[in-house]
């Protein structure tokens, strides 16, 4: 799932030019034999590590059956795949249902870019129980996240400084801060891992996942992506069409755009979540706590920021609740209409001086657990969007763009804008403006799009389609509100998906759930 704090953050990754070349002359062609060669070895799970968020082992599923994990050797450099290898951790629930049903492995990745499969997978494993009626469910931490060699960059207490700082910066000092603070986070990752970063762009991962379907033993990869997760099975299914089984892209990255328009679409799109929040919240029988308009709601937050900016409040100790807090707390609230209740109490709290709620949401975005740890979300999320986007944005062309983002949302315009020049100085060339993911000869893929979705905008579901090119790309609509469909556990969407993942039969493209 996407990151404000970083305007692109799985909204908007690119396929690696520099690799074009080899991916053009063999895209379809038998990978290096001691590679298909080798054997998964599925153990029950440790713990996560901390890169991964921490925690205990995953839970037995509600039938008694245990998650198992595996690490599969990939090439650190697909251009050299005699060369050096990393570890790419995978984790799977074996199919609940008769042998004889079972179709093969359904592979899950969940977001971010940044995201860990092997924590993701078993939190939300129970909301994919009638999948797994004819699938092992799988999923795996991408190149450059949790145990798949995990991009480091700076240790806990740095990244507590890091997300207190001012990220919309009013005046020449601030701005020479945020820039300041920007290159030595990149630094940081340049000095601690260096090896990794060339080779974390969104075609590696596809390329791993090639891999993984081989040694899974199946002989069409069977996909389920969710946010940039949808990019990653699109550059997949360009890299290897005919290896597409039946797939499925929910809460669907736009393909076609720069990172520029990317933060754009995003600030419109949170935007409109938190008009229809203010909307929801006045219109019900009772007041509503935090406003009695709609535009009142989100004045008095635009009022409580601004007055953060200068006067931070007590937050979760010793940490105060800043103005980019705050700004990255409302926006993690805006993921789901579940979340809802949670940013009224957090605005509530934080009008009478407490922001501990909206400094929690907050930490979720940013991977703290309640230890005070982070997981690598954050230095792996910043590594394969620098690797995969072209553009590296200066002052001078935020300032420009600043009254655009400003009329798309008074609230998280300048946020977004100014999180374009989270690529400075990176160590590592971008690849290209933007992924291709035509895939001529594919299988069908199902693309839903949410009407409502704050990180992934409506409108790229249709770009998606597009792009897929003809008779690839099946359209599904929901009208909903917050990031995804499936997992709103609509009746409608549900039905469509699992009709296509478990029968073979897509809906009729066009279909509308509401």
């Amino acid at each position: 799932m996407p990151n404000p704090s970083r305007p692109r953050a799985a909204v908007l990754t690119a396929t690696a030019v520099l690799l074009s070349s080899l991916v053009a002359g063999c895209g379809d062609g038998s990978q290096d034999e001691d590679l298909t060669a080798q054997k998964l070895s599925w153990k029950d799970c440790p713990a996560p590590s901390q890169s991964e968020g921490g925690g205990n082992a995953p839970s037995p599923l509600p039938d008694g059956d245990e998650w198992q994990c595996a690490t599969m050797q990939a090439p650190l450099d697909w251009s050299e795949p005699e060369g050096d290898r990393i570890g790419v951790a995978l984790i799977r629930a074996r199919t609940s249902g008769p042998d004889d049903r079972r179709i093969g492995s359904l592979l899950f990745n969940f977001g971010g870019p940044g995201g860990s499969g092997i924590t993701t997978l078993p939190a939300f494993g129970e909301d994919y129980a009638t999948l797994r009626t004819r699938y092992d469910l799988v999923s795996f931490d991408p190149r450059g996240v949790g145990r798949s060699a995990g991009v480091r960059c700076q240790n806990d207490e740095q990244l507590d400084a890091y997300f207190q700082q001012d990220m919309t910066p009013d005046d020449a000092a601030e701005r020479s801060t945020l820039l300041d603070d920007t290159k030595e986070f990149n630094a940081a990752c340049e000095k601690k891992s260096k090896k990794i970063l060339p080779y974390v762009r969104t075609t590696d991962a596809a390329r791993d996942m090639d891999l993984m379907r081989q040694l899974l033993g199946d002989d069409k990869l069977h996909y389920f992506g969710i946010s940039y997760g949808t990019e990653l099975g699109g550059v997949y299914a360009h890299l290897f069409p005919k290896n597409v089984g039946r797939a499925v892209f929910d809460a669907v990255v736009d393909p076609t755009q720069t990172p520029e328009q990317g933060a754009l679409g995003q600030a419109r799109g949170f935007q409109l979540a938190l008009d229809n929040f203010a909307e929801d919240c006045t219109s019900k029988t009772e007041d509503c706590p935090v406003g009695d308009t709609p535009q009142e709601v989100k004045d008095r937050i635009a009022t409580l920021l601004k007055t953060l900016d200068a006067e931070p409040i007590p937050g979760v100790f010793p940490r105060e609740l800043t103005q980019t807090a705050a700004t990255n707390g409302i926006a993690q609230s805006l993921y789901s209409k579940d979340f809802w209740e949670y940013l009224t109490e957090g605005l509530q709290q934080a009008y009478d001086g407490d922001g501990s709620i909206l400094m929690l949401l907050s930490d979720s975005m940013n991977g703290r657990n309640e230890n005070g740890e982070y997981s690598n979300i954050t230095a792996a999320n910043v590594s394969v969007n620098c690797a995969d986007d072209r553009a590296r944005y200066s002052v001078a062309q935020v300032e420009r763009r600043l009254p655009e983002f400003r009329a798309a949302s008074p609230l998280f315009g300048d946020f977004l804008a100014w999180g374009m020049v989270g690529c400075t100085d990176w160590a590592v060339p971008g690849a290209a403006d933007h992924p291709d993911v035509s895939a001529a000869g594919s299988a069908p893929i199902l693309v839903v799009g949410n009407t409502g979705d704050p990180a992934t905008p409506y409108e790229g579901a249709r770009k998606m389609v597009a792009a897929l090119g003809q008779g690839v790309g099946v359209e599904l609509t929901y009208e909903g509100q917050g990031h995804g469909a499936y997992d709103s556990k609509n009746k409608c969407v549900r039905a469509a998906v699992d009709g296509y993942l478990l029968n073979g039969r897509p809906p009729t493209a066009g279909t509308v759930c509401s």
